[in-house]
């Protein structure tokens, strides 16, 4: 089916099914349980795992297949974003037009920088990329402020031209007429469940890329991106040029940035330098890694992994702690409560350094040889495949 064997299609069928249930996923605890504080299963957390899951798969094209290390896509993040802002202000509020320019405008990007930066490997490859990424960041945070508009951010007004939706058009962005911003309620068995049109929409565009890179690990493409990554110069003297097909990874890897871009602004209308900053660059290489470098499903799970934690961990503040410990004595209640502070509002991020350092020590595969591990331990044994699926090997 869709050019892929029953192995592939079975695969693809249950990540179809996981992401169309991310909202039940997501909001396993009812509203009334002490555990509530840990439901994810609203509109902006579940947009955003779907928008960075495109961001880490495309980035896992690159430095997965080829090893090749960048960043700097957050520069084609910003890229996308900023391209489709500027189609909701210039044509029409359809995110349809804006997602399209934000994939060719980071494409064309990607393919300037790739060009460049693609004469050196290794560590100068990186570095090079962090520059370009670094020169984005200043460009649109202060030189190019007629486009950007600066530290302020491109937002959308009322008053823009918006040449297909007319005089008076509405603000909100939309598909065809059904607002991004829509959703609704299911409650059941003391649980909210919440179904945004806006999730759905990233949710499918997600399926497409996921199997688009399916499609590209399984080709001959993909082939020679692994060929390059196992050794450029054996690769060399066979005839073979690796430098086309790093190049072309590059540009597809931005355009899959550059989608992502385009829909964080599809989902709130609003382009800022931040986004291009090397930290986001820099999260979606531990996005990658955390997940699995390498495998199809790795990335997915290491970004809704880290964005989970951002959001459930930031939002628990001394308050929350409180109402935890409550029932313990003062003095080690308040001892608790500022142990766990450390870790939980603004200090998420050393929750988040230390699970990394974890993965990285113990499970250098990522999440997805930790599942492999669990798989061997409970059920048949084998070695992880570049899906993330076990492959039974005979005894040798």
């Amino acid at each position: 089916m869709l050019g892929l064997n029953n192995k592939d299609t079975k695969f693809l069928i249950i990540v179809i099914l996981l992401t169309l249930s991310t909202p039940f996923v997501m909001q396993p605890f009812s509203e009334s349980s002490a555990m509530a504080q840990f439901n994810g299963g609203y509109p902006d957390l579940m947009q955003r795992v779907a928008i960075f899951g495109i961001f880490a798969i495309g980035f896992n094209i690159l430095f997965g297949l080829t090893g090749y290390l960048s960043f700097g896509h957050a520069a084609f993040l910003g890229v996308g974003s900023y391209s489709a802002v500027w189609m909701f202000k210039l044509l029409s509020m359809n995110i349809i037009p804006g997602i399209i320019l934000a994939v060719i405008m980071s494409g064309l990007f990607a393919l300037m920088i790739g060009y460049i930066s693609l004469r050196r490997s290794g560590i100068y490859f990186s570095i090079l990329t962090l520059a370009f990424a670094q020169m984005s960041y200043n460009l649109a945070y202060s030189v190019l402020t007629p486009i950007t508009n600066g530290e302020t951010g491109l937002q959308i007004r009322p008053n823009d031209l918006r040449i297909l939706d007319g005089e008076g058009s509405s603000t909100y962005t939309n598909l065809f007429g059904l607002q991004m911003s829509s959703s609704a309620k299911w409650e059941v068995w003391g649980h909210l469940f919440t179904f945004n049109v806006g999730f759905y929409v990233c949710a499918f565009i997600a399926i497409c890329s996921f199997y688009l890179s399916l499609r590209i690990f399984r080709s001959p493409f993909g082939l020679m991106l692994r060929a390059v990554k196992s050794n450029q110069n054996r690769m060399s003297y066979t005839g073979l040029n690796p430098r086309p097909y790093t190049l072309a990874a590059f540009v597809i890897s931005g355009m899959y940035a550059g989608l992502a871009g385009g829909l964080l602004a599809s989902m709130d209308p609003l382009a800022g330098a931040e986004r291009m900053q090397w930290t986001v660059g820099g999260e979606v290489v531990v996005m990658t890694i955390l997940g699995g470098a390498g495998t199809l499903l790795g990335p997915v799970l290491g970004a809704g992994a880290i964005k989970y934690l951002e959001n459930i961990f930031s939002k628990i503040n001394e308050n929350v702690l409180h109402g935890w410990f409550d029932f313990l004595p003062d003095g080690l209640e308040n001892l608790l409560v500022w142990v766990f502070a450390r870790f939980t509002g603004d200090g998420w991020h050393l929750t988040l350094g230390l699970l990394f350092m974890m993965v990285v020590i113990f499970l250098p595969g990522g999440l997805m040889e930790g599942a492999e591990r669990i798989r061997n331990r409970f059920g048949s044994k084998g070695d992880i495949d570049e899906t993330g699926a076990s492959t039974t090997k005979p005894a040798e």
